[in-house]
């Protein structure tokens, strides 16, 4: 694998808001990148940040299949790295990303031997619309190996990522951060998205109890998990997420607006499920659930 100072050529699975983010930001950063399509044709987009409008130009990707930052929803991770099987190098490197909680068992279980599987939770946001990317929100991410043919490209893989959705931490057990998302999730998503609103609307008093009584589930189920999630400081964070991204949309509002499946069941469902198996009741969670799925078409999973 070649070291941090070579250019590694990426290609971006996925043509959200973060997977389009990444690969603009690693073009600029003289990254080789190409686009997996369904369609195999080329596609211009415009990044805009808050002081810049670029312009980046992909070309479909090439097999095999090297280096991949895979963006896409958490429900259509199993089918995607199913498609992709065959189309991969033997020393593939994948980089995972998606809201939710992931099944990490799951993502170890299908590299071959020498191929590098990676985890990526990201707090950058970002919009897409038909033909640009807005950078809505500055943000860090962290990035944790699966395996050891990850861990043996470690220097790469990390200054790639740095440069697609940086700054980046390190991490050998990405868990806890992974909840600490999971607290967010669990109040942010599902709520803009039943009241349409967006995120900095749940700040209002309106929604404190609520709110509250969200966290506290969270919370406790974390420490049956073996996670320690401080009340306060939890609420706290969440909170100042609301605030800091407040004139967002968040992605599980979008996808409702724009009536596409929700990521409900790798957030609440998983919450819900998780608390099934240690027989704690979540009642704010699973009414939150139920409210969700009246609203919505059925194309979530039941937890």
């Amino acid at each position: 694998m070649p070291s941090a100072q070579q250019k590694l050529s990426w290609v971006i699975v996925g043509q959200g808001a973060i997977g389009l983010l990444a690969a603009c930001r690693l073009q600029q950063a003289a990254y080789p990148v190409a686009l997996w399509l369904r369609q195999p044709n080329a596609l211009t987009v415009t990044l805009e940040t808050a002081t810049t409008k670029t312009t980046c130009q992909f070309a479909p990707a090439q097999k095999p299949l090297r280096q991949l930052f895979i963006a896409v929803k958490a429900y259509a991770v199993a089918e995607c790295l199913t498609q992709l099987s065959t189309e991969l190098s033997p020393d593939a490197q994948l980089v995972i990303s998606h809201n939710g909680m992931p099944d990490l068992a799951y993502l170890q279980s299908v590299a071959a031997s020498a191929q590098g599987i990676w985890f990526l939770s990201t707090s950058h946001a970002a919009l897409r619309t038909a033909d640009s990317v807005l950078h809505t929100g500055q943000g860090q991410s962290i990035l944790s190996p699966l395996n050891n043919a990850a861990r043996q490209a470690e220097s790469a893989i990390v200054a790639a990522m740095t440069e697609a959705l940086g700054p980046v931490q390190l991490t050998a057990d990405i868990r806890p951060a992974l909840w600490r998302k999971l607290a967010v999730n669990a109040v942010i998503n599902p709520l803009t998205a039943l009241h349409n609103c967006r995120n900095g609307e749940l700040v209002s008093a309106a929604f404190t109890a609520q709110i509250a009584r969200l966290i506290a589930e969270v919370c406790q189920l974390a420490a049956l998990e073996h996670i320690e999630l401080e009340l306060q400081q939890t609420k706290a964070h969440v909170y100042q997420v609301m605030q800091a991204t407040a004139q967002n949309y968040s992605s599980m509002q979008q996808d409702r607006y724009y009536q596409r499946p929700l990521e409900i069941d790798a957030i609440t469902g998983f919450i819900i499920r998780t608390a099934s198996k240690h027989q704690l009741a979540v009642p704010e969670n699973q009414a939150l659930w139920e409210a969700l799925q009246q609203v919505t078409s059925p194309q979530s999973p039941q937890p």
